[in-house]
Order: structure tokens, then C-alpha cells, then sequence
């Protein structure tokens, strides 16, 4: 699904992504109705830009990931700055990327957000992780009681860390690529995460990221 008000860059959107083999279910130039149409589209990825006419992209961002199913966003913007970029993450974006990518770029960040594999432009990744560093240097309440992962677990939450695509986990691992994403959903629903970028940051704050 591609949510842009501008009728000729969401045209264009949406037709490399066809020409790409993608089913393109829906299109929308508002937020709102992006929001309504997805209920009924059930699109696995949205790509949304963030200035809107009416409701935000941050905020149709933050509705379509606690959807049920949850859509998986990647937003295509031509703003790089600090704020738009963590506020984006935060609502639950999978990934984001500036307009300027080229176009094999931004396939490669679609299928990779479809995956599940968070997706930044360069230069914005390292903007993110230092955000989380922040944020787990603060005073955080006791974690007793926190759910128990399996060694293996432990091991792919540990390269996912480190920033690895599922396909390269597979690789290191020796396991398929399957298995790998079957170990993250089950770390997900043990630590109660919606999707890959929480993941990161759970993994950052518990220094995983760190470890060899």
C-alpha cells in the first residue's frame, strides 16, 4: 500500500513497485483514509510518507503497526531530521527511507521491511542506535521476573543486535531462513514486542550488541 498526497510520486510509487512483481492492494493521499482503506486492503506493508493533509504519517504509522494484523511500515520522506526519524520509529516503523534512494534501494527496502528486517537509509541507523544507547543509560525499574530466552534465542537476538539481515543470521547460524524468523517471532512474543526495532533497542539495552 503507498499512502502519499502527492498524486504523481504515489503513481510513480506504485508502479515500480508493480513493475517489481509486488501487488500493489491500495493507494491513499490522506491519512485517514489510508487508515480505513488498509482495514480493508490488509496490505503487509505500507509505504507512508510523512507530511500529510489531514492526520500525520507518524500517527497513521502508529495505527496501522497496533493493527490486527499489524502492517508493517517503511516511510518514504524527504526528511532526514532527527526528530520526524525517532518519532517515526517510536510509532512502530520498520524502517525508513529519504526520497532521494534510488529505486533499486527502495525495493530492496521494501522486501526487506516485508521480512520484518528493520530498514534505515545510511547515516540514519547510526542516528537511531545512539538514541537507544540514550535511552538505556536511563534508570529503568527492575527486570525480575523477565522471560527466559533459549541459548539459541539469546544468539539471534544477539546478531540481530549487531544489525544482521535474517538471511545473514541464516548464514552464520547455518540455519534456514525460516528458522530464523521463527526464533525471532517466538523472542517477540516472550518479551511482549511488536516488531524488529523494538527488538534492537530491548537487545541494545541488555548490551547483546556488545558481546562477541
Amino acid at each position: 500500500m503507498v499512502v502519499d498526497d502527492h498524486p504523481m510520486w504515489r503513481d510513480a510509487v506504485a508502479r515500480d513497485l508493480a513493475e517489481a512483481g509486488h501487488e500493489v492492494v491500495a493507494t491513499a493521499g490522506e491519512g485517514r483514509a489510508a487508515v480505513r482503506i488498509a482495514a480493508a486492503a490488509r496490505p503487509q506493508v505500507a509505504v507512508v510518507d510523512l507530511q500529510l493533509p489531514d492526520i500525520s504519517g507518524v500517527e497513521v504509522t502508529r495505527q496501522l503497526a497496533a493493527a490486527d494484523p499489524p502492517v508493517r511500515v517503511l516511510v518514504l520522506s524527504a526528511s532526514g531530521e532527527q526528530q520526524d526519524v525517532l518519532e517515526a520509529v517510536k510509532a512502530g516503523a520498520t524502517g525508513y527511507l529519504l526520497k532521494s534512494a534510488g529505486r533499486e534501494e527502495f525495493l530492496d527496502a521494501v522486501r526487506r521491511t516485508g521480512d520484518g528486517d528493520a530498514v534505515f537509509t545510511p547515516g540514519l541507523a547510526g542516528l537511531i542506535l545512539g538514541e537507544y544507547r540514550r535511552l538505556a543509560a536511563a534508570p529503568r525499574p527492575g527486570d525480575d521476573g523477565a522471560p527466559r530466552l533459549t541459548e539459541r534465542e539469546t544468539e539471534v537476538l544477539r546478531l540481530v543486535a549487531k544489525g544482521l539481515t535474517y538471511k545473514q543470521i541464516a548464514e552464520r547460524l547455518v540455519l534456514s531462513h525460516r528458522t530464523v524468523q521463527n526464533h525471532v517471532q517466538n523472542t517477540l512474543g516472550k518479551l511482549q514486542l511488536h516488531n524488529r526495532v523494538e527488538l534492537v533497542r530491548y537487545a541494545i539495552e541488555k548490551g547483546l550488541d556488545q558481546e562477541d
